[in-house]
């Protein structure tokens, strides 16, 4: 874990600078610099769009009454996208990009289901032991009064 958080907290920021340096080096500052820019004014445009277009995702598998699983995990993924764009440089903000672009992020939802799955187990349990035949059935039922036989009696 502590060498994770070394690659990423000195590692990845020093990679970065020496792409921008040898950007610079190639162009010139100002195309740098432009280039920096440019990444994160599109990237947040993306990021808007994208965004709201899984906000209304959501929102619709919630008025069908479904679960919005995917559309979950693509705004945690856009939210992602978004703080990757704010840091300046060139692979954080490739990345960041990619994670905008819908087709990319299914195989990045793909992968961090994969790896959730094989780091997470979910055990259900029934107070009364396990379900019958491995399935449960929930029955929704509501009582209605008979007042035609109680006038009768009184």
């Amino acid at each position: 874990m502590l060498l994770r958080l070394l690659l990423l907290f000195i590692v990845v920021p020093f990679v970065e600078l020496a792409l921008l340096l040898k950007i610079a080096d190639m162009t010139s500052w100002q195309h740098t610099l432009l280039l920096v820019i440019v990444t994160g004014v599109v990237g947040t445009l993306l990021a808007r769009s994208q965004g709201f277009r899984t906000y209304q995702e959501i929102q619709r598998a919630l008025a069908e009454g479904r679960m919005p699983t995917d559309s979950l995990i693509d705004a945690v993924l856009i939210f992602v996208a978004g703080g990757l764009l704010l840091t300046p440089g060139i692979l954080t903000d490739l990345f960041g990009l990619s994670l905008l672009i819908p087709w990319m992020r299914r195989f990045f939802r793909r992968a961090l289901i994969r790896w959730l799955k094989s780091h997470f187990k979910i055990h259900t349990s029934f107070p009364n032991g396990p379900a019958p035949g491995g399935r449960t059935e929930v029955i929704d039922s509501y009582v209605v009064e008979d007042h035609t036989n109680r006038d009768a009696e009184h």
